[in-house]
């Protein structure tokens, strides 16, 4: 049997032939196993072992855990709304709820916190869902209802199949889930998680193949509609910029420029917010101006130089990235979680050669096999202090005056 008709091995948690009743009594026997320390009548999977391993350490109870509590349908619609997933969730739906209704399945889309945001599927399975919590503003992580597939794959940062006692959980033995962490195409930054949930018992190596393929369908509709959002950006680009005197530029909502006047274009700069200035490099201190689907950026007066200074104040905790033009103008201090200190800590180190993403990966995780994760985080680090930092390979800015503290 080919690994096509199987699915992939590396993430299904069964295969075709698989015997389904004896595979649960052995994985039933494996769970007990390793909640009271006897010998297991076999081995679960790596990535069942790590999460397992979490649970254990955290001091879950797989008899407790699981008892979630669910966000305001206020909060949840304010997500939605907030969410860029919105732009494709017709694109899921699309993709999977006639396979999910035609199989009893039910497909959950979720954000990257890990808190169900939509559902689909058919009365009966939506019934079974609310029996054990998996409901409309649920936070579905590890840490709330132990391993299962959208929470561990929120960890793993990869495709994750759970089937029957795999979940920590007594109460979700009886489900099988298939999920897998929607990513921004452009950025790498996480976006939330799809999920088929069903019944133990239809568990499927394809479903992983189909959910991958939802993803990526929807992975396209979005790099479309941000290069929709930047071309209308650039239809007014002559008219705006022709009317500022020195460097400006134009950047979408989320900081990706659009076309610029008198420097070097970085990809993207820091998340404007109205009102609040920021540090720019190649542009200096400035105060985003509001246009036309985006922001215009340019110096402020007082901003003598277009050169940026940063430093890295780590005798603080957390650890802190501190932000100030050439001028004396008022610093701007952004914490930082211990990940993004450390890889702000490489990219300084490393000088103006910068580092791979490759490179990121073996230097934080001792191997070169999570690049994904690591253009995720560069992503969110890229997100606070936006063109300070550089790509291709990674690397701070050539008009960035580093210090280092601590």
């Amino acid at each position: 049997m080919t690994s096509a008709n199987r699915g992939d091995p590396a993430v299904c948690a069964v295969r075709r032939d698989t015997d389904l009743r004896r595979h649960a009594r052995l994985l039933h026997g494996v769970h007990e196993a390793m909640l009271d320390g006897s010998a297991p009548p076999g081995a679960a999977r790596g990535v069942v072992q790590r999460s397992w391993r979490r649970m254990r350490a955290a001091g879950r109870d797989a008899d407790r855990i699981g008892r979630v509590e669910h966000a305001d349908g206020s909060v949840v619609e304010q997500r939605r709304q907030d969410s860029p997933l919105a732009l494709v969730i017709d694109v899921l739906r699309d993709s999977l709820v006639s396979v999910a209704e035609e199989a009893g399945y039910l497909m959950v889309v979720t954000d990257a916190d890990g808190m169900v945001l939509w559902r689909a599927g058919s009365p009966v399975i939506r019934r079974r869902a609310d029996a054990v919590g998996f409901a409309d503003g649920a936070l579905w992580t590890e840490r709330t209802v132990g391993t299962n597939a959208i929470g561990t794959a929120l960890v793993e940062q990869s495709a994750v199949q759970l089937f029957s006692a795999e979940h920590y959980a007594r109460t979700l033995h009886s489900w099988t889930c298939t999920a897998s962490p929607l990513h921004d195409p452009r950025s790498g930054a996480l976006l939330g998680v799809v999920n088929l949930s069903g019944d133990a018992a239809d568990t499927h190596p394809e479903t992983v193949a189909l959910v991958r393929t939802a993803v990526r369908f929807a992975q396209a509709e979005l790099w479309r509609h941000r290069e929709a959002r930047l071309n209308a950006l650039r239809t007014i680009a002559g008219s705006t910029l022709a009317r500022v005197r020195g460097p400006a530029m134009l950047v979408d909502p989320d900081g990706w420029i659009a076309a610029v006047n008198g420097i070097a274009a970085t990809g993207r700069v820091a998340v404007p917010e109205s009102g609040l200035p920021s540090v720019v490099a190649g542009l200096g201190r400035c105060t985003p101006e509001p246009v036309s689907g985006g922001w215009l950026l340019r110096a402020d007066p007082q901003g003598a130089e277009p050169m940026v200074r940063l430093r890295l104040d780590r005798s603080r905790t957390p650890v802190e990235a501190v932000l100030q033009g050439i001028d004396a103008s008022q610093p701007w201090r952004y914490p930082l979680t211990p990940r993004h200190a450390q890889l702000l800590t490489l990219l300084i180190e490393s000088g103006a050669g910068g580092l791979t993403a490759a490179q990121l990966s073996a230097a934080v995780y001792g191997d070169v096999q999570h690049e994904v994760a690591v253009r995720a985080e560069v992503s969110r680090l890229r997100r606070r202090l936006g063109g300070v930092l550089i790509t291709g390979p990674y690397r701070i800015a050539p008009n960035v005056a580093v210090q280092m503290v601590g």
